[in-house]
C-alpha cells in the first residue's frame, strides 16, 4: 500500500464524522444520524483537527458554526461522499435485482408493516421487498439498506425524512376485561398494568402516566393495580393486552386496526389521550431513489394516511 494511503485510510472515519457535523451544524443531531454517543463524534472531530493541524469548527454554547478551513474542507468532503453513496446505491445487488430493504423497529414492524404487506405484495408482485427489523438505529447507506421507518421529534430527524403519522398515547383493553372507565384509584383495583420497559420513553411507562392523569387516579389510598408486567418489547405488551391479561398503554396509531376490529378497546378516562412529540418518519438512504423504492414510498405513505 502507498504510503500516502495510510492517513487518507485512518482520516476515514473521522472525515464522516466532520461531515455528518457540517450538515447538521449539530453533534448532538449528527450523532444521533452515525449511531454514536456525542462524545465519541466529538473525539473525531478533535482527532480530525489534530491530524490536519488546523480548526474547523468554532464552538459557542449554544451552536457551532465553521472555521474558515473547516467550510473549505466541508464543501469538498462533502461532495466526495455523496459521490461515493451514489455510486455504492448504483453498483449494489438491490439495485440489480429489483429488491428493496426497509428497516424498521420490532414493535413497527410487528404492529403495523406486517400487517399491511399482503396489500403490497398484490399491488407490487415484481418488487421484493426486504425487512429487517431492528431496534438499532442503522446507517442506511453503511448497512446496503434503502429506507427505515423511524420513531424521532422533530428536532433529530434525519435527511431526507417524510411525516408517516405522529403518535397519542392511552390506556388500551381486551373488551373481555370489561373495564368501563379509568377515572381514580378504585378502577385499578385489582387490574395488571402491561408496561414498555424502556428507560428512554418514559410517556409509555404507567409511573408517568399515572401522575400526569391528575391526582385523582394517582393519588395515594389502598386501592391500586394488582401488579404490573413488564416486558423489552413492544409488541409483546400489546400481544398481553390482547390475550386479556391487562391494561396497556396503546399507541393508537400502531394498532389502530385492533381497535377498529374491535379486538382492543381505548378505554375513557379523565385525561384524554396523550399527544407525544415523537413521530414515525420514512427516511430514504438517497434523495432521488430508484423505481422500485418509489414504489414501496408511495405504498408506505398511502398506507398511514389511509390509517389516519
Amino acid at each position: 500500500m502507498s504510503d500516502s494511503l495510510v492517513p487518507l485510510a485512518a482520516m476515514m472515519e473521522p472525515l464522516r464524522g466532520f461531515v455528518a457535523v457540517g450538515r447538521r451544524m449539530s453533534i448532538t443531531l449528527a450523532a444521533a444520524d452515525l449511531c454514536l454517543t456525542q462524545s465519541a463524534l466529538s473525539r473525531q472531530i478533535q482527532a480530525l483537527e489534530q491530524r490536519l493541524g488546523v480548526r474547523l469548527f468554532v464552538r459557542t454554547h449554544r451552536a457551532i458554526a465553521f472555521t474558515p478551513a473547516g467550510e473549505r474542507l466541508f464543501q469538498s468532503a462533502d461532495g466526495a461522499l455523496r459521490q461515493l453513496q451514489d455510486a455504492c446505491a448504483a453498483i449494489r445487488p438491490s439495485a440489480r435485482n429489483g429488491q428493496v430493504a426497509l428497516s424498521a423497529s420490532i414493535g413497527v414492524t410487528g404492529l403495523w408493516l406486517l400487517p399491511r404487506l399482503g396489500s403490497f405484495q398484490q399491488q407490487h408482485p415484481g418488487i421484493d421487498l426486504r425487512v429487517a427489523a431492528n431496534n438499532r438505529i442503522q446507517d442506511l447507506e453503511r448497512e446496503g439498506l434503502d429506507l427505515a421507518i423511524r420513531y424521532a421529534p422533530l428536532a433529530a430527524v434525519a435527511p431526507h425524512s417524510t411525516l408517516l403519522f405522529r403518535e397519542t398515547v392511552a390506556p388500551v383493553a381486551h373488551p373481555s376485561l370489561g373495564i368501563a372507565r379509568l377515572d381514580g384509584p378504585a378502577d385499578l383495583a385489582g387490574l395488571t398494568l402491561l408496561e414498555f420497559d424502556h428507560p428512554g420513553q418514559p410517556w409509555l411507562h404507567w409511573e408517568s402516566w399515572l401522575q400526569a392523569a391528575g391526582p385523582g387516579l394517582a393519588g395515594p389510598g389502598p386501592a391500586g393495580p394488582k401488579s404490573i408486567l413488564r416486558f423489552n418489547q413492544y409488541d409483546q405488551v400489546i400481544q398481553s393486552a390482547l390475550a386479556g391479561h391487562g391494561v396497556a398503554l396503546g399507541r393508537i396509531e400502531l394498532i389502530e386496526p385492533m381497535l377498529r376490529a374491535g379486538r382492543l378497546v381505548q378505554l375513557p378516562c379523565s385525561r384524554p389521550a396523550h399527544a407525544c412529540e415523537h413521530a414515525y418518519w420514512l427516511v430514504r438512504a438517497v434523495a432521488e431513489p430508484r423505481a422500485e423504492v418509489g414504489a414501496v414510498i408511495d405504498w408506505i405513505v398511502n398506507e398511514a394516511a389511509a390509517a389516519n
